[in-house]
């Protein structure tokens, strides 16, 4: 009985009829509560994330790692998998997309430690790997605004943390 309570809230799981959102600004990363007490690390990741190029429109894609250790919640897989899929029409410097995936990410289950990588394919004959890390300690990075689309971002310490 407490096992449907608890996951209630999934909208996705185990509904075929669900669709792909138009824009990462509709998807929603659900979450569910870590069912462990101990430190663990989560590994997802994509061969299958598409883009797109904010001047040219091109497509660009990549392989999307998301390693984490989880705090009080988990991300749900395939809410996931819908939030990366959102992105295939949004057109987004390769930096600016990493880093927002890493932002709404963080912002939806509060991880102890959460890093992306985003390995976007040869364009040019140049290949691109972009790094995020939560929490940057260089930075003093422990809370995040959402990265806006021109590829900044305003980072915040948290208080009383």
């Amino acid at each position: 009985m407490a096992k449907k309570t608890k996951s209630a809230r999934l909208t996705l799981l185990g509904r075929s009829e669900a669709r792909v959102p138009a824009s990462p600004a509709e998807a929603t990363l659900e979450t569910f509560p870590n069912p462990a007490l101990c430190n663990y690390r989560i590994h997802f990741e994509t061969s299958d994330f598409t883009s797109l190029c904010p001047i040219t429109g091109q497509a660009d894609f990549a392989k999307i790692e998301i390693d984490y250790t989880p705090g009080k919640l988990c991300i749900e897989s395939k809410s996931l998998k819908f939030y990366l899929a959102s992105f295939r029409n949004e057109r987004g410097f390769n930096e600016a997309i990493t880093n927002r995936i890493l932002d709404d990410f963080v912002r939806a289950c509060e991880p102890r430690e959460a890093n992306v990588t985003a390995s976007f394919s040869a364009r040019g004959g140049i290949a691109l790997t972009v790094r995020a890390s939560f929490p940057d300690r260089s930075l003093g990075r422990d809370s995040v605004e959402p990265a806006k689309i021109d590829g900044s971002a305003e980072r915040h310490p948290s208080a009383g943390r």
